[in-house]
């Protein structure tokens, strides 16, 4: 066990690990625990479960995110975590690629980790994390908001979008009608009406397909299409 001694910059004693591969958690774990002085420590494998742990009242110090969940793919669940937290989000993923990481950080993470990283480069990031900085791992850049503008501004609009409405713009990227959704979150269809309203005012779109396609851009899919 690592015994140093954090007293400077921010505790970070507890940790949420939101990731659907059981192994790849107790891994993770362990090197939280031996290489980062996190003790306490909570997994999901899903992005309901994660953001219901912390709507019931759990107060991760950091969370630790992968992006492809089996109820979510791509930078809009880390969006809708970003919405119910304030804790230090750290996006660990096997797609590491100079857009996808500035998509991250533009979306509201604290830092990226390639997800087959050691065990110092984890040590790293949350050294980095608790002196309240931004970690980038060595070899990657962020891209300027010239290098990718349209992909910035997408992911500013989606993050304007409160959970409840990220959870509706999901329904409606799956197809479904208003009434679909009133059934499937237990609201009433006006509310749903509401939020739709609301969804596409912050998204700067007039429809339902805009909407969808202004969604899309924040999928991994799109994001790496470009990067040749």
């Amino acid at each position: 066990m690592n015994s140093r001694v954090y007293s400077e910059g921010m505790k970070l004693g507890s940790a949420l690990i939101v990731d659907d591969h059981p192994l790849f958690c107790d891994a993770l774990s362990m090197t939280l625990r031996s290489s980062a002085g996190i003790t306490d420590i909570h997994t999901a494998a899903t992005l309901e479960q994660a953001l219901t742990f912390v709507q019931q009242g759990g107060k991760p110090d950091v969370v630790v995110l992968d992006l492809n969940l089996p109820d979510v793919n791509g930078l809009d669940g880390l969006v809708r975590m970003r919405n119910v937290t304030q804790a230090p989000i750290v996006v660990v993923s096997s797609m590491a690629d100079n857009r996808v990481i500035t998509g991250v950080i533009h979306a509201g993470a604290n830092g990226f980790v390639p997800k087959h990283s050691q065990r110092e480069v984890f040590q790293a990031a949350f050294d980095v994390l608790r002196n309240g900085g931004i970690f980038i791992p060595a070899g990657y850049m962020l891209l300027d908001r010239e290098s990718a503008p349209s992909q910035a501004d997408t992911l500013e609009r989606l993050a304007s979008l409160t959970n409840q409405q990220a959870r509706i713009l999901q329904l409606i990227c799956e197809g479904k009608l208003n009434k679909q959704i009133a059934y499937d979150l237990s609201i009433a269809e006006t509310t749903v009406k509401a939020h739709v309203t609301a969804i596409m005012r912050k998204l700067g779109v007039q429809s339902r397909t805009q909407a969808v396609l202004i969604a899309k851009e924040a999928s991994f899919t799109n994001v790496l299409q470009d990067r040749a």
